[in-house]
């Protein structure tokens, strides 16, 4: 099994598979002032085994187009969905970031959580604003410095890791010059990294091993896992996710 494979083994149980939450996904919808009776449809972009799809079928009247490359988390999205009987409003997608199916302006709203590092900040933002209605809102939520200075150590790490790293402010003139109002933002709280995410992916590290029966490729997956854990708990005062919501002008 390659490295890739033994990636998706290990976060295809979990119920996310980055930092969030559903009070701050719920707390997203509200800083929107979408209508919630309103009909409208929704493209949630890298959604993963469908945390944040889930909670928006719940609380919005929409369509919801669910979208992953992944076809194992597309699977269980799948079967989440119709365990919570939202079947009827998600539509599971198999599908890249970069070659979305829609017809410009299709679109009220686009939302990703913890996704758009894959395509980068920008190139995300100018490549789906063209599927967005004018007045389209476009909620993400993008890895942020809290500060204007940091550690060398955590500074190197995440300057590796990714180069499209920077400050709210700097997500802001990026949204503003690519033609979007900013509406709202807030950065997620600790308890969205430790107990909604690192701790669970912890427990599942033994039975990850059994599975694996202890190979070294799988031991070696599960040591980054714990130095990125390592690099929050120490360093979690500088960065954190901003939840960014604006509007196409």
């Amino acid at each position: 099994m390659d490295d890739y494979s033994l990636l998706i083994d290990l976060h295809r149980r979990a119920q996310r598979q980055g930092p969030g939450g559903e009070l701050e996904t719920s707390k997203a919808i509200e800083l929107t002032g979408i209508d919630l009776s309103a009909p409208i449809k929704l493209a949630d972009i890298g959604c993963g085994t469908g945390a944040s799809t889930l909670v928006l079928a719940q609380s919005l009247n929409a369509q919801i187009t669910a979208i992953d490359f992944l076809a194992d988390f597309i699977e269980e999205l799948e079967t989440r969905a119709e365990s919570f009987g939202l079947s009827d409003r998600i539509t599971p997608l198999v599908c890249s970031m970069d070659n979305l199916p829609f017809n410009k302006g299709e679109l009220d709203v686009i939302w990703a959580e913890g996704s758009i590092y894959n395509m980068g900040f920008e190139t995300g933002i100018n490549n789906w604003k063209q599927f967005l209605k004018p007045g389209g809102l476009l909620v993400v939520s993008e890895i942020t410095w809290l500060t204007s200075s940091r550690p060398s150590e955590i500074q190197r790490h995440w300057e590796t890791e990714y180069p499209g790293i920077g400050t709210a402010s700097e997500k802001f003139n990026a949204l503003e010059s690519s033609g979007y109002s900013p509406v709202a933002y807030f950065t997620l709280p600790e308890s969205c990294w430790l107990d909604n995410y690192y701790r669970p992916l912890q427990k599942r590290f033994a039975d990850f091993l059994n599975r694996h029966e202890g190979s070294e490729e799988a031991q070696a997956l599960l040591r980054i896992e714990e130095e990125e854990i390592s690099l929050y708990e120490r360093y979690k005062a500088y960065y954190s996710y901003g939840m960014y919501i604006a509007r196409k002008l």
